[in-house]
């Protein structure tokens, strides 16, 4: 029976979906969340797809779909869904990811109702299996040069879909090797009146019998370095004909005259409207990465609270390897920032559903309602961009930590780790390559949400920055009176006292990130018309310190709110001390920044080190409650070191 102090923990964690979370941990069953070990890789896409179709029978592929279709519950549920999914095998998590949330959430909400009456019941009941088919080989990254084409055919109201050059075949395609039925293709639509920027066009691949269709081209990627159970593959087109209908028209169509219409009338403003609404994407990859790194953390504390190894000096019994420093050093601060991030997580969540849980009106250029919802879009793909990058790098980071930590047993494909690590790995560049979004996010910070159409190394764009330096650019996080007041309560504060205060180690986070974006400005004020590219390309590294600053002081903010909260008692007290292990184990391991930049003395640099050493020898005795307050069903961990 889980501890009070773990239960309060979970219910911390659980935040605004906790029904959700509580209901998935009842009926997400071992029997279709787990996979065997030793596999081929025939037998487990075979496995994921029959997995796919018992969560979808359960009711679970309905979450996040509009109700009037047949949908149930709210959109950012899913989300919440994709995080608890993420306990099981990585390949069913990716599978669902592809089918519900990239497919069916492409439809849903690119879409109409001539779409969603037609196709959303059998992709929310994975009768109809499909792709969604953005990424080429020649582009990725850099969506608006995608050159697949659909070009309308006036004579026979069809849009005709051409992979030109051999660049241009979709790659890395999730369900296209083998399953998928349907593809949802990103291309260049192509009018009488000219090239309309990138859309996109509701294709079927296969036939019935799984046959690819005259002039679709069907191949697969074949094994990767993870994710064995999802067939990954590519998808080429040969002037494919499909009616003008399936252009998937929420923010432009073609006109029965065979005009190009839509309410948004710049066409970069259209694009990222219309990529702005698959933001989705990334919270749940950002979600689904730090659930991994939950489990990870779990089966090695578990583990390493009962090996064993060496003895102390007058003790005949060898000492368990979490009671020596250097093992708490690797766990305990990855822990801490576990916690911290999945309190970001909730947040970017929660500000997921108060800007898309309906679909949004377009607005003009002109509604006085434009400039508001804009910059709150802004604000929202700038954390979520920034927040998928630190918190799939932290699960990378922390599995690969986690698998050595436990030895020779972490190496056993049995104990989860391995299959782990190689299945999380690729989290760091899908759904966007981490140092482009963190790229982005230094973008959405220094510039106004209308400028933020232009390429990112735009002369146009570094022009606004400057134009900016004079007034307010450092973006700030929206807190609660009393975190303010916290931060508040650090000024004045001497070299050698309250290095385990999180007032101020706070304020150490909010001076990097407003000096980093600041001096960033001031490098970039430099540019003109004829140097800009040169001047922004230089100032890269600049430009990811100053996103992942940012993100930083996101992440802290989000879990004091959370602390704040919760009520007075130990729980509360617990989650104290770990957030200060976060956050003084992050000023540690970028001390030369704070020392170079004389935020710090040598003596106080030693001082946090010493207090983190303080912190893990405090929440030693904790560890196992902590794990527990991660909420994870034990059905999902089977693991033998993780059984105590």
């Amino acid at each position: 029976m889980t501890n009070p102090i773990a239960s309060e923990l979970i219910t911390a964690l659980d935040g605004r979906w906790a029904d959700l979370r509580s209901e998935a941990r009842d009926q997400l069953s071992a029997d279709w969340m787990l996979a065997p070990t030793g596999l081929s890789v025939a037998d487990h896409r075979a496995l994921t797809t029959a997995s796919l179709k018992t969560l979808a029978g359960e009711g679970f592929g309905r979450v996040g779909f509009p109700v009037a279709y047949g949908g149930e519950r709210d959109y950012a549920a899913s989300c919440v869904l994709f995080e608890m999914q993420a306990l099981g095998d990585l390949s069913l998590l990716v599978k669902v990811g592809v089918q519900f949330g990239l497919f069916g959430g492409a439809v849903a909400r690119l879409g109409t109702d001539r779409h969603h009456s037609a196709y959303l019941e059998d992709i929310m009941t994975a009768k109809l299996l499909g792709c969604f088919a953005m990424t080429e080989v020649g582009h990725g990254s850099n969506v608006q040069e995608l050159e697949t084409t659909a070009t309308y055919d006036d004579s026979t109201h069809e849009l005709v879909v051409n992979s030109p050059t051999p660049s241009a075949t979709k790659t890395y395609i999730g369900n296209a090797a083998v399953d998928g039925r349907m593809a949802v293709v990103f291309a260049q639509l192509i009018t009488r009146e000219g090239d309309h920027g990138v859309h996109a066009v509701l294709m079927p691949i296969r036939d019935e019998g799984g046959a690819a269709l005259p002039g679709v081209t069907i191949g697969d990627n074949g094994d990767k370095g993870g994710l064995p159970g999802v067939d990954n593959g590519t998808l080429a087109f040969d002037h494919v004909r499909v009616p003008k209908a399936n252009l998937l028209n929420a923010f432009g169509d073609i006109d029965d005259d065979g005009n190009y219409v839509s309410d948004i009338d710049s066409a970069g403003r259209r694009f990222f409207t219309m990529l702005g609404t698959l933001v989705r994407g990334r919270v749940c990859v950002g979600g689904g990465s730090g659930a991994a790194a939950k489990k990870a953390l779990t089966i090695a504390i578990r583990y390493g609270s009962t090996r064993r190894q060496f003895s102390a000096p007058g003790d005949d019994q060898e000492v368990v390897v979490l009671d020596y420093l250097a093992h708490q050093r690797v766990l305990l601060p990855r822990l801490a920032k576990s916690y911290a991030l999945s309190f970001a997580q909730n947040a970017v969540t929660e500000r997921l559903q108060e800007l898309h849980g309906d679909v949004a009106p377009v607005l003009t250029a002109d509604d006085p309602a434009a400039k508001e919802r804009q910059e709150a879009q802004r604000e929202l793909e700038t954390r979520v961009a920034g927040l998928k990058a630190v918190t799939t790098w932290h699960a990378v980071d922390t599995i690969q930590a986690c698998r050595e930590a436990c030895g020779g047993a972490g190496y056993m494909a049995e104990n989860e780790l391995t299959q782990m690590r190689s299945d999380v790995d690729v989290f760091a560049t899908f759904e966007g390559d981490n140092t482009v979004l963190l790229q982005l996010t230094a973008k959405g910070l220094l510039t106004d949400y209308k400028e933020m159409w232009g390429d990112l190394d735009s002369a146009g764009m570094v022009g606004k920055i400057a134009a900016q330096l004079g007034g307010r650019i450092v973006e700030r996080t929206a807190r609660r009176a009393g975190i303010q007041r916290l931060v508040d309560t650090a000024t004045g504060r001497d070299d050698d006292s309250a290095t385990d205060s999180l007032p101020w180690a706070m304020s150490m986070f909010e001076q990097r990130a407003d000096h980093a974006l600041e001096t960033l400005g001031n490098r970039l004020r430099k540019a003109t018309k004829e140097n800009a590219f040169d001047i922004f390309n230089k100032a890269q590294d600049h430009v990811l310190f100053a996103a992942r600053a940012h993100i930083d002081r996101c992440v802290l903010d989000a879990a004091l709110e959370s602390h704040e909260a919760m009520a007075d008692g130990a729980a509360k007290d617990l989650l104290g001390r770990v957030l200060t292990l976060y956050a003084l184990s992050s000023i540690e391991a970028d001390r030369a920044w704070f020392l170079e930049h004389g935020r710090i003395s040598g003596s106080r640099s030693r001082a946090v080190t010493a207090s983190v050493n303080e912190l893990c020898a405090e929440l030693r005795p904790q560890v196992l409650t902590l794990v527990d307050g991660f909420g994870i069903p034990d059905e999902l961990i089977t693991a033998p070191i993780a059984q105590l």
